[in-house]
């Protein structure tokens, strides 16, 4: 592999001051066109390169945004960051993905180690610790130093800034609504992402749907909580020791957990027990028999949404635009884990 030569050899080999070197290279017309020749075809024989970060330090602008998703092996965050590398592609920027693995500390790190001249943004979905211990100042402290940030799915509270949700409450509510319309009289409800603010968005419309149809609510086949495996560890309960005739899910591992256990239990799915949940992976759609009726998030949508409304901030020559939260509509997809209507 060739070394690549830096702006100093370059000048130092030509006899040349550095910034003859960068005029020359960026085609400034204060540099004649032959030198220009000379310095380009020298710089190219010798591999060089230019750095991104130092690109454009006027502005400092590095056409670069930073991606940080909580979990790599979630089909819904996948498909948020193909969306955005679409947008990014198309308007001309490179995107750096990091992965927090649900740590604020990692978060915190990697906003810091980020927004020290490598991208000029962030687009990103809160992890579930700063979630779980109400912990923002370290976007506060970006968003302070003049990097713009766009949230997705998961947001911060009284944190500023474009952020781009699904309407988690008003799905859940129209979901549970579905079961009860289906004729499920007891619903059970399956979350482990209840120290996250879609699973307390989506608790809150399943209890709104019971309410609004004067059901009562069963506290033994309610299960809320924080892990997967807590779940896993609790769900046979919910099973055995209750008639329940319906599962709303709250995330995609809870969904294909109920449909499993359903099956185990020996459920007739969808003649005795239907079942909806949050999915936007295949998994649910097509790997699964029978395979189930999903809400689907729109992945690819909120990732294109969030990458234009940073992008848009970045190039406004407007220094005050007031921040948007856009909603982005889910959608019910009903397949064979229930009953047609």
């Amino acid at each position: 592999m060739k070394v690549k030569a830096t702006l100093k050899q370059i000048a130092k080999e030509l006899n040349v001051s550095v910034s003859t070197v960068s005029k020359a290279l960026n085609d400034s017309p204060e540099i004649s066109d032959q030198t220009k020749i000379k310095i380009k075809e020298y710089a190219k024989l010798k591999n060089y390169k230019p750095n991104v970060i130092g690109l454009n330090l006027k502005n400092r602008k590095t056409k670069t945004i930073g991606v940080i998703i909580p979990n790599i092996l979630n089909s819904f965050f996948a498909k948020v960051f193909s969306g955005i590398e679409k947008v990014a592609d198309e308007k001309g920027y490179n995107v750096i993905m990091c992965i927090s693995n649900e740590s604020m500390d990692k978060e915190a790190h990697t906003l810091e180690m980020l927004s020290n001249g490598t991208i000029d943004g962030f687009i990103l979905s809160v992890s579930e610790e700063a979630q779980k211990l109400h912990e923002y100042n370290h976007f506060s402290a970006i968003i302070n130093d003049g990097t713009p940030i766009v949230m997705f799915d998961r947001t911060a509270d009284g944190i500023e800034c474009d952020k781009v949700i699904v309407d988690d409450f008003d799905s859940a509510l129209n979901s549970t609504q579905r079961l009860i319309d289906l004729g499920c009289k007891n619903i059970a409800l399956l979350s482990s992402v209840d120290n996250l603010s879609v699973g307390k968005l989506r608790a809150e419309g399943y209890l709104k749907a019971l309410k609004d149809n004067n059901m009562p609510i069963n506290e033994y086949i309610i299960l809320r909580t924080d892990s997967e495996e807590d779940l896993k560890s609790k769900i046979d309960a919910v099973f055995d020791n209750n008639a329940i005739d319906g599962v709303f899910a709250l995330e995609e591992n809870d969904s294909v957990a109920a449909l499993k256990m359903g099956l185990k239990k020996g459920y007739k799915i969808p003649e005795e027990l239907s079942i909806i949940g949050f999915a936007d992976g295949i998994l649910a759609s097509r790997r699964l028999t029978p395979s189930l009726t999903t809400i689907s998030q729109h992945g690819v949508e909120i990732g294109e949404v969030a990458a234009k409304l940073l992008i848009d901030r970045l190039e406004s020559k407007e220094e005050h635009i007031p921040y948007e939260t856009v909603v982005i509509k889910t959608k019910l997809k009903e397949r064979e884990s229930t009953r047609k209507g």
